[in-house]
Order: C-alpha cells, then sequence, then structure tokens
C-alpha cells in the first residue's frame, strides 16, 4: 500500500504531540479491552445465574456492569480529550503556517489565486485536514483494536462460527477500496466550487455599493445560484457514494448472522454450545459491526482529507518573495537609477516596460504621466520590490535593489495609493501602522500635518476611535488623509504617491496638497497622478507611453515641446474649463 505523502507530512507535524497521542492510545486501548467484558458477563450470567441458584454473589452483577461502563467512560473521554487536544494545535499551526505564506508570497500570487479560494483553504479545507486526523486515527486505531479484541474472544468462544463471520472483513474492503477513487474526485471537484463561491460572497460583500447603484443584484443572485446548485449536486453524489457503502456492509453482516444461528442451533443440538456461549457470541458479533462500520465509513473523510491536504500544502509551499540580500546600515540618501529596465508580467509575452532609463537625484520630486496602460504603476512597483525586473535594473544610491534585502528597502519607502487600505483598528494604529513601539507625539504631528485635526477632534473617542472595516466609517477624503498620515509617520526617504489626491474634493485637496509639499521636502518623491494640475509643480515629468519613456522635463520645457504632454495638458485643461 502506497503512503501518500500528504499523509506522510501530516504524521511528521504531530512529533511535538506524540506525548499526548500515546495517551489517547492507551486509552483506546483500554476501550477495546471493554468490549469482550459485557458478552462475557452474559455468558456467565445465563450459565451459571438461571436455571437453578447462582453460583455467585448478587452483589456482584451491579458492580460487573456498572465498572465496566464507568472504565469505558474514562477511556473514551481521554481518548476524545487527548484528540481534541492535538487536533486543535495541528488546525492552528497549519493556519499560522498558510497566514505566514500568504504574507510572504509575491503580489502577483493573487494574480493566479482568487481570494475566495485562500479563504475556502485557511476556514474550510484546513478543518478537514484535521477531521480526518481524528477520524482515522481514532477508526483506525480503537476500532482496529476493538475488532481484534472481539474477534480474540469469539476465538475463544466458537472457532467455528467465528470462522463464518470473517467472511464479512474482506467483502468490506472491497467495497471500500471501490468507493475510494470516487470519493476523492468528487471532493476535489467540490472543493473547486466551494472556493468559487466563497470567491463569490466575498465580492459581494466587498462590491455592494456598486451592485446596488448598478441593479445587480438578480446577476449576483444568479452567480451565487449557480454554486449553491453546483455544491449540493456534488454533495448528494459524495453522500451517495459514501452512504452506499453503509447497508453493503450490514446486508454481509446480517447474512453471517443468519449463517450463524443457523450453525450454533445446529452445534446445541449436538451440545457443542450453551445457551450463555452462543448469546453471548451473537452479543459480541453484533457488537463488530459498529466498529467494522466506522472503519468502512473512515473512506469518506480520509478521502476529503486528503484532497484537502492538497491544496493546502499548496498554499504553504507557494513560492516566497526572496530572502536575500544585504540590510542597510542607514538610511538611504535616496538616489535611483533606472537603468535599461525592462518589464514582462509572469505568463505575459509583451513587455509592460522597456529601456527605462532614468536618473532620479535624492529630494527630487518626479511625476509620471501618459495614458492608462502607459506603464506608470507598474514602474513604481517595481521600486519596492512588488515585482522583479525582467531586464535591466534598478539601484538605490548606487547599489541594485536585488542586492538589498526587501524588508530593509521596503524601509526606505512610504507610499499613499489610490487604492486606500484601512483596517479595522483605531486612527492612532492605523496611522502608525508596523511600528512595534508607537510614538504618541509623531501620531499627532502626522495626523495634524495631514490636516486630520478637525476630523479626530470631532470622533467620540478621538485616536482611539475604531474606523470599521477598511476605514468604513470615514468619508473618502479623510481616508485618504488618514493614509496620507501613516506616510508622514513613518518618515522614509523615498514617497510614492499613486493618485494620492484622487478620493478629494477641491477644498481637501488644497489642504492636503500642503501637507504633501511639506511632507515630500527632502525626499525622492515619484508622482502618479491623472490631475495635471497636482504634477505641475514636480521638478521633472516623465511621460510613459506603451511602456517607453517619451518624453522628459520640466512643465514648462514640456509644453514648449508641444509633443505629447502638451497634447494631454491641452485635452485636461479643456475638460476642465468644460
Amino acid at each position: 500500500m502506497i503512503i501518500s505523502p500528504h499523509l506522510k507530512r501530516l504524521y511528521g507535524m504531530l512529533g511535538p504531540y506524540k506525548k499526548r497521542l500515546a495517551i489517547a492510545f492507551l486509552g483506546m486501548i483500554m476501550t477495546a479491552l471493554t468490549e469482550p467484558m459485557f458478552p462475557a458477563v452474559m455468558r456467565v450470567l445465563l450459565d451459571k445465574g438461571f436455571g437453578g441458584k447462582p453460583t455467585f454473589s448478587l452483589w456482584l452483577v451491579p458492580i460487573a456492569i456498572v465498572g465496566i461502563f464507568v472504565l469505558r467512560g474514562i477511556s473514551t473521554f481521554t481518548t476524545t480529550y487527548m484528540m481534541t487536544w492535538v487536533s486543535s494545535r495541528l488546525l492552528t499551526a497549519l493556519r499560522k503556517q498558510m497566514f505566514e505564506r500568504m504574507l510572504d508570497v509575491p503580489l502577483g500570487f493573487y494574480a493566479t489565486h482568487s481570494v475566495g479560494r485562500v479563504i475556502n483553504s485557511m476556514m474550510f479545507e484546513v478543518q478537514q485536514i484535521v477531521e480526518m486526523i481524528t477520524k482515522v486515527y481514532t477508526s483506525i486505531i480503537r476500532d482496529s483494536l476493538t475488532v481484534i479484541v472481539l474477534l480474540s474472544f469469539l476465538f475463544w468462544l466458537n472457532w467455528r462460527l467465528t470462522l463464518v463471520a470473517l467472511i464479512l472483513l474482506p467483502l468490506i474492503a472491497i467495497v471500500v477500496r471501490a468507493t475510494g477513487r470516487r470519493l476523492r474526485r468528487l471532493t476535489r471537484e467540490y472543493q473547486t466550487v466551494n472556493g468559487e463561491m466563497t470567491q463569490v460572497i466575498e465580492e459581494t460583500t466587498r462590491a455592494n455599493q456598486v451592485i446596488k447603484i448598478f441593479g445587480g443584484h438578480r446577476y449576483e443572485e444568479e452567480r451565487f445560484e449557480l454554486r449553491a446548485d453546483k455544491l449540493r449536486g456534488y454533495t448528494m453524489r459524495m453522500a451517495t457514494a459514501m452512504a452506499a457503502t453503509t447497508p453493503v456492509t450490514q446486508v454481509m453482516a446480517s447474512t453471517a448472522v443468519a449463517i450463524v444461528i443457523v450453525i450454533a442451533l445446529i452445534q446445541s443440538g449436538q451440545n457443542q454450545t450453551t445457551v450463555g456461549g452462543f448469546v453471548s457470541f451473537i452479543t459480541a458479533m453484533l457488537m463488530l459491526l459498529a466498529p467494522l462500520k466506522s472503519i468502512a465509513e473512515v473512506n469518506g473523510p480520509l478521502q476529503r482529507g486528503l484532497t484537502a491536504a492538497e491544496a493546502v500544502f499548496k498554499l504553504i509551499d507557494a513560492e516566497p518573495e526572496r530572502t536575500n540580500g544585504k540590510d542597510l546600515a542607514a538610511r538611504a540618501a535616496g538616489r535611483l537609477d533606472f537603468v535599461q529596465l525592462g518589464f514582462a508580467y509572469p505568463g505575459q509575452q509583451t513587455m509592460a516596460l522597456q529601456d527605462i532609463n532614468l536618473s532620479v537625484q535624492p529630494g527630487e520630486t518626479i511625476a509620471f504621466v501618459g495614458m492608462s496602460g502607459g506603464g506608470k504603476s507598474t514602474l513604481v512597483n517595481l521600486v519596492p520590490g512588488f515585482y522583479s525586473a525582467t531586464a535591466g535594473e534598478i539601484q538605490l544610491d548606487g547599489v541594485s535593489i536585488e542586492e538589498i534585502s526587501l524588508s530593509s528597502l521596503r524601509k526606505q519607502i512610504a507610499m499613499v495609493s489610490q487604492h486606500v487600505v484601512l483596517f479595522d483598528d483605531t486612527i492612532a494604529a492605523n496611522i502608525a501602522y508596523g511600528d512595534a513601539n508607537p510614538d504618541r507625539a509623531r501620531i499627532l504631528s502626522a495626523a495634524h500635518a495631514a490636516h486630520l485635526d478637525e476630523v479626530i477632534a470631532g470622533l467620540p473617542q478621538g485616536l482611539e476611535t475604531m474606523i470599521g472595516d477598511n476605514g468604513s466609517r470615514l468619508s473618502g477624503g479623510q481616508r485618504q488623509r488618514l493614509a496620507i498620515a501613516r506616510a508622514i509617520y513613518k518618515d522614509a526617504p523615498i514617497l510614492i504617491l499613486d493618485e494620492a489626491t484622487s478620493a478629494l474634493d477641491s477644498e481637501s485637496e488644497r489642504a492636503v496638497q500642503a501637507a504633501l509639499d511639506e511632507l515630500m521636502k527632502g525626499r525622492t518623491t515619484l508622482v502618479i497622478a491623472h490631475r495635471l494640475s497636482t504634477i505641475e509643480r514636480a521638478d521633472r515629468i516623465a511621460v510613459l507611453a506603451e511602456g517607453h519613456i517619451v518624453e522628459l522635463g520640466s512643465h514648462q520645457e514640456l509644453l514648449a515641446k508641444n509633443g505629447v504632454y502638451a497634447n494631454l495638458y491641452h485635452l485636461q485643461f479643456a475638460k476642465d474649463v468644460f
């Protein structure tokens, strides 16, 4: 029998819990040993307690029966408690590994792995693994021990009848093997659809406003119903495959019992068995059905768990971001050099950037403009190492960023994106995000610089006010200013502003622009904006088109060229006037 590599890996993870598993194992042995005790007592009661004066003290009867079930209760509780202790810690360990890998994977990972699929793996599939281990370990060990003990007892009572009963075991193995492959395939397809359903729910929750304003209720209902119907179909098919095992094994068992009864009657006529011996044998044989049924049904959770383990370990083993590179000894000066830089997204043949050559001096502000798809966001995303260049390199203070550790590189960069990301925490925690020892004075200073004083003053708990999921209790402009305050707090030598004022009204934009002007002093700043008025104050402007820098110069210089930038500027100006 070939053992799945996933099972071997899971077994290795159980190493730290061997003592607890050993205690659970002892409990299983004790439970198995108590199984034949009751039919043994029944044999003595029928043969020596009825039909004449009992040959034993009557007080021994309740003591024996109660004692059996007390002993069985203690052993069962011990097994259940220890297995729950181990499984809960294994569940936490697996989720911890998955979460840590989620933090370590590169940005491109989510281009091929949906958020819903990842959430499904962390919450549902990992639970399937733990259920598999608990069920399989308990069934295979405890129930197998119970079967062995009961069979031994049956052989001791009547070996001829036991041989007839043994016909049952190989037939069960055939049934289990026949359903195994089908269950594995159905489970894999079920979990795929379940991930798609999780994705639909996640998207619907996140895009609630869009759904309402564009009337997408029916569309979303149909998406959900399609997945729900698929899940129901797979559930029924899996249930059918698993449920078929039970009646088949019961038919086998009832056939064996019927044959045993006939043979026992023949033996009784020849004085080869007693009434007590027969009842004890039938009782023990019927007690075999429960562990045999449990062993037969272990195939379902085993196949579900193995399929889930495949998805879980795929996430855990996902390629992380690079961990090489040296740490910078001091704060960077902030010089950036783009040398023959080229980049293509994974799996794409077309180059998103090509032959980019640009030097940005420390403290200089350079703006990137151009039509959508020109490569502006792609270019700035290469600076923090979200992606690695396909050709050429980016240098920080003359050193290739590929030679600098990512953690050290990113300490030198603050970023404010058009897609504001905030956390369901306090204002203060969001401003000082990433700082293990937040400085209250710096938080207040950053909030003041981002023109958040009036906002904070109007909140019930001030800086300690919880802002809700992604800042849902704040307006768009307030969320943007909070993100800017976070960048101000970090005080990094390089600043990336990707549409940093896109969500602000004119009044808020003027206020925040003043804060940004103060923030940008002495820092190397890369600005992306569609509002050309935001860019006019930049030291230089780089115009990107189809992945190339087609123009470079100051606002006045580029207007004088009457080229691509001038056309963009006049289009913007005409739109504003209109």
